[in-house]
């Protein structure tokens, strides 16, 4: 089994890091479009309308709300496939592979959250964003780690990989229990109805795709108009693929198939379309409000503390063992780039706030950390990879 897994996960590292890249560029594009002259047509290309009917049923919102709830849906999804399989086969299948990246998630999201809340406790109004420096960007933070090549063990690769996926899965939970509206309890009864029937179709190990792309759509409509975040119904979809059927395996086969759309279009546009915050008038005091800094000390220290921390206390504790290869050097490296939290940072700050000034405080707060996170852990991952390299 393990030598099936492991080109997998080569491969599928390969495709993030690629894809960090160019979530990198996207970023940056979209900071400069709305730092130019093209901002008044960044912010009306976004702004702009879009309806999808059939019949009496259409959903109607602007282009960035069409990407955040619908294409991030497909995010979510593959980031179910991911969990599954990784539940089931790969990183976190049993207590001793799995130990060490689920102690280390658990500090690197409850830190931050304390480290926003010790910052903002004074301003109320702020409050709701406490999850928001809890996220790791997945795409991101492998791109950053992929610029260091070979210089790096693989084992920390996969760790950062495993902290990641549990990571995704508490930030999930975070949505479902805090970041949905008012609920419409019969259309979320309804979209529970088609769910167990995506649900029965993966037990008789159904393998076509086609009948869980209708009912997928379906049930992500229902629940988009049932107050309860849409991305969910990716990631409840994802659930019930079957792992194996027959002689295939369904599962992999959708997750290989969507992953490069994911990452090389669906995170970029998402980056683009929410990366854009005027600087223009900002002045340092801005960097200092409680909003940003909270967000950025969270990302910055509150990772650390968490990652590190846990993972430390975890190995004293003889509950987890470090992987082969990988250091505390290199742990405190990783703590550094997982607090990049960028994509995932910017998604839950959308679903915390909708003050205008809030998001863009949120935007700032996001970029800042994440870039401090990124520079600092490239630079301490370089010092180890020269240190090690001069000791050979």
């Amino acid at each position: 089994m393990a030598k099936k897994i492991a080109p997998m996960l080569a491969e599928f590292l390969k495709q993030e890091s690629a894809g960090g890249v160019v979530l990198m560029f996207a970023a940056v594009l979209g900071l400069l479009a709305a730092n130019s002259g093209l901002s008044s047509s960044y912010q009306a290309f976004l702004d702009m309308p879009f309806t999808v009917s059939l019949g009496d049923v259409g959903v109607s919102k602007a282009l960035l709300l069409w990407i955040n709830d619908g294409l991030m849906a497909l995010f979510f999804f593959v980031v179910g496939l991911e969990v599954k399989r990784e539940v089931l086969e790969g990183q976190l299948s049993s207590w001793r592979q799995c130990a060490l990246p689920l102690f280390a998630a658990t500090g690197g999201m409850a830190l931050p959250a304390l480290v926003f809340l010790g910052i903002n406790y004074d301003t109320p109004e702020n409050l709701s964003g406490w999850a928001i420096p809890a996220a790791t960007d997945i795409a991101f933070a492998l791109g950053v780690l992929a610029l260091l090549g070979n210089r790096v063990p693989y084992a920390l690769k996969a760790l950062l990989l495993a902290i990641a996926v549990i990571d995704d899965i508490g930030a999930i939970v975070i949505i479902a229990l805090f970041y949905s509206k008012s609920i419409d309890w019969n259309l979320l009864w309804a979209a529970l109805g088609v769910l167990f029937v995506m649900a029965m179709l993966g037990r008789a190990r159904v393998a076509q795709s086609w009948p869980y792309v209708i009912l997928g759509l379906v049930l992500w409509l229902l629940v988009l108009k049932s107050g309860v975040h849409a991305t969910l119904a990716g990631v409840a979809a994802a659930l019930t693929i079957p792992m194996t059927s027959r002689d295939k395996r369904p599962l992999e086969d959708m997750e290989h198939a969507l992953h490069p759309w994911v990452a090389f279009m669906v995170v970029p546009v998402f980056a683009f379309a929410n990366a854009g915050v005027s600087l223009s008038g900002i002045e340092l005091a801005a960097f200092a409000a409680p909003l940003p800094l909270g967000i950025a000390a969270g990302l910055v220290i509150g990772k650390q503390l968490g990652i590190f921390g846990f993972a430390w206390m975890a190995v004293k504790l003889r509950l987890a063992s470090l992987p082969q290869d990988v250091s505390w050097a290199h742990v405190h490296g990783l703590s550094l780039i997982a607090g990049i939290g960028f994509t995932m940072s910017l998604f839950i700050g959308n679903l915390a706030f909708a003050d205008a000034e809030q998001i863009d405080a949120v935007k700032l707060g996001v970029l800042t950390g994440s870039l401090i996170a990124a520079i600092a852990g490239i630079w301490l991952l370089s010092r180890i990879a020269k240190r090690d390299k001069a000791e050979k």
